[in-house]
This record gives C-alpha cells, sequence and structure tokens, in this order.
C-alpha cells in the first residue's frame, strides 16, 4: 500500500505535502483555540508535521493516518525531534473509510480529499469520528481566478474546470452540506512556491544519484516543465485553503 512513486520520489524532502507553510499551521492552530489534550485525527496525515507541531505548541494527541510508508516513517521521526512521540502515533494504512475509535475534537484531511470520493464524502466520513462539541478540518484547493479554458484547468492539475469551485461557491457548499464554516486560513502564491518549488531541487538531487532508473525520463520530463508551468498556471489560478466547519444540527435550540 503505497503512493505513486512519482510523488514518493517528489515530495521525499517535504515536511508539509500541501501550499501550507509552518506560519500557515501555527495561524490554524492558533484560530481553532486548541486546549492541552484534545484530540485530533488527521486522515492523510503526510509527514505528520500538522500534528506534531500543534502537539509541541498546543498540547494536543493525536492520531494520523497515511498509506505512505515513507511519509509515515518521516512523520514518526519528526514525532520524535520535536519531542511529542508521546502524544501522537502514525498509522501506515489507507485513509477512506477510517474511523476513530473513539470522538475527537478535531477531524482533519487536509488536502486529501480524493479519499471520500470528494468534499461531501470526505465531510460525512470526518463526521463519523467526530465528538458533540467536535470540529471538521477540510484542506481544498479553489480558483483564485477562473481558467479561460479547459486547457488552462488541466494546466492546474485539474482534470476540467468543474473539478473545483470559487472561494465564495464553496464556502457556500459547505453550508447547503449542513456545516457552519467557523474558521479558515488561506495558503498564499508564496506557498504555491514552497510546495511547488521545492520538487525541483528533490527531482535535480534524484535525477544525479539514479540515472538509470524506470522513472528517470518521467522526472527529467518534469524537471524540465514543472517550473513554467507552475508560474504560468498554478501561481496564478489556483488557490489551496483549510475550513474549519460544525455541523447545525448540533446546535441546542433556546
Amino acid at each position: 500500500m503505497d503512493i505513486l512513486r512519482i510523488f514518493t520520489i517528489t515530495e521525499s524532502a517535504h515536511r508539509i505535502h500541501n501550499p501550507f507553510t509552518p506560519e500557515k499551521f501555527a495561524t490554524l492552530g492558533a484560530a481553532l483555540r486548541l486546549e492541552p489534550g484534545a484530540r485530533i485525527l488527521d486522515l492523510g496525515s503526510g509527514s505528520g508535521e500538522m500534528l506534531c507541531t500543534w502537539a509541541r505548541d498546543h498540547g494536543i494527541v493525536g492520531t494520523g493516518v497515511d498509506m505512505s510508508p515513507l511519509f509515515t516513517a518521516q512523520a514518526e521521526q519528526r514525532a520524535e525531534e520535536l519531542g511529542v512521540a508521546h502524544q501522537v502515533k502514525f498509522i501506515h494504512n489507507d485513509a477512506a473509510g477510517y474511523v476513530s475509535d473513539e470522538p475527537v475534537d478535531v477531524a482533519a484531511c487536509v488536502g486529501a480529499t480524493w479519499i471520500g470520493g470528494g468534499v461531501a464524502g470526505t465531510i460525512e466520513l470526518l463526521a463519523q469520528s467526530l465528538s458533540s462539541r467536535g470540529i471538521i478540518l477540510i484542506g481544498e484547493p479553489y480558483w483564485r481566478q477562473l481558467p479561460p479554458t479547459e486547457g488552462v484547468a488541466k494546466q492546474c492539475l485539474a482534470r476540467s474546470i468543474s473539478d473545483f469551485l470559487s472561494l465564495p461557491e464553496l464556502i457556500a457548499s459547505f453550508g447547503a452540506l449542513g456545516y457552519d464554516v467557523v474558521e479558515m486560513v488561506l495558503a498564499n502564491k508564496d506557498g504555491w512556491d514552497r510546495y511547488e518549488a521545492a520538487k525541483w531541487l528533490t527531482m535535480r538531487r534524484w535525477l544525479e544519484e539514479n540515472p538509470d532508473d524506470e522513472l528517470a525520463e518521467e522526472v527529467r520530463s518534469n524537471l524540465s516543465t514543472e517550473p513554467v508551468r507552475h508560474a504560468t498556471y498554478t501561481r496564478e489560478y489556483l488557490g489551496w485553503g483549510v475550513f474549519a466547519l460544525m455541523p447545525r444540527h448540533n446546535l441546542k435550540k433556546a
């Protein structure tokens, strides 16, 4: 069980596998008013930076689930580095369908909503692990500006324009699913640069060390084209954010 090897290669040096920076995760953790001992479930936890830094900074406890053995091992190493291995654990498993054994205060899927077949299905999955006063976190792309053609959308690594909504449409869609949006933190272009551009040096170093690998030609092609593609398309058209949601039906009537 693993993600596609090309992603393992290009993101092997990443601590964060999305356009957030450490500062953005710190902002989000503070915005959620996390209390010591709060329980967090992170589906698609990658290299564990969110859980590990929040354990250090806010005293949370949590579980991360990710299908990459490399990223799971990196998460465990990061927990040791930050001295929080007793607070967080990481499971190498498919996060699709994963439900916590006990209710959590925060149920998160930050950038892997494919595990539930999209945003709505992922929210439904996360809700199964949520405590009565808990918060769901969804990390999702949106269009900063609508691509003029389907070809431009595909250059942003979408299948079509309809894959993503504008920011107002995305926020409205959460309401249509019965959730209040109680916080949001948005990535910026610098964050996109750190996520995308950090791959390029990793690819170059990998090519130097693995010139005869079966994926060398694909990695070489990506390194030749990705900088221009990112600067032309992703950086200009695609936004990304984490949205904090609470179910409306949990509100008590006066």
